[in-house]
């Protein structure tokens, strides 16, 4: 029987949580790295701070040794940094900080596993609808989640012929800490911000970790943009 594998980041919530879940109650080893410990049964978390530029370095044997002897790697770079900021706001530094955390950090660690993918693997990025388009105030975000499209459509590329597929699944609003953080945790915009799907209602993360499991386990879906968001309207 062959093993499979999740090498998730972000599990401590959110999408990345419900999707470390999914995919253990599926069969597969889970290992989660962020700063903070899930504290999900059975699946192994290692700690680590994408927004340093060396933080490969401290997690490198602890992964590998994590990954021995797996058939099936699936990789999904799902930890965010969301900054409001805007053209006359943004900083060069955290400019630097939220594309190292959502991009950067993402090749790093392909590079560190790419050893351990054989035919069958996968790299699914979780992108946003701010893959494609943009809104005021989320200068840096946009910028970054943009840049993830570019980085998923060179790894489809350039892993030409090794049986490895990459993807990039765009969410739509989805109840999260991260988007109530981001609204300051009013409900009243969170449900302003639901009138404008076209079912009226926010993802659940639940929803976005079956959409993912997909992405991951379809190398039909190679090079692809999956937009998943209950129809925004368009105003």
């Amino acid at each position: 029987m062959s093993k499979k594998a999740l090498v998730i980041t972000g599990a401590s919530r959110g999408i990345g949580r419900a999707t470390a879940e999914l995919f253990r109650d599926n069969g597969y080893q889970v290992i989660n790295i962020s700063r903070r410990d899930p504290e999900l049964a059975d699946v192994t978390h290692i700690a680590a701070d994408l927004s340093q530029t060396d933080w490969t370095q401290n997690i490198a044997a602890a992964l590998g040794q994590a990954v021995v002897n797996v058939d099936t790697l699936s990789v999904i770079h799902s930890a965010g940094l969301l900054l409001k900021d805007n053209i006359d706001s943004v900083t060069a530094d955290d400019l630097h900080r939220v594309m190292q955390v959502n991009v950067i950090a993402a090749a790093q660690l392909n590079q560190l596993l790419l050893p351990s993918m054989g035919a069958g693997s996968s790299i699914v990025y979780v992108g946003s609808t701010l893959s494609e388009k943009a809104v005021a105030n989320s200068c840096s975000y946009v910028t970054s989640k943009h840049a993830m499209v570019g980085l998923m459509r060179a790894n489809a590329q350039d892993l030409a012929g090794r049986g490895i597929h990459a993807v990039c699944v765009c969410p739509g609003f989805t109840e999260t800490e991260m988007l109530s953080d981001h609204v300051g945790g009013s409900r009243e915009i969170l449900d302003d911000i639901a009138s404008g799907v076209t079912f009226n209602r926010l993802i659940e993360p639940s929803e976005m970790a079956s959409t993912l499991k997909f992405a991951a386990e379809n190398p039909v879906m190679n090079g692809s943009v999956m937009h998943a968001n209950l129809g925004q309207i368009e105003r």
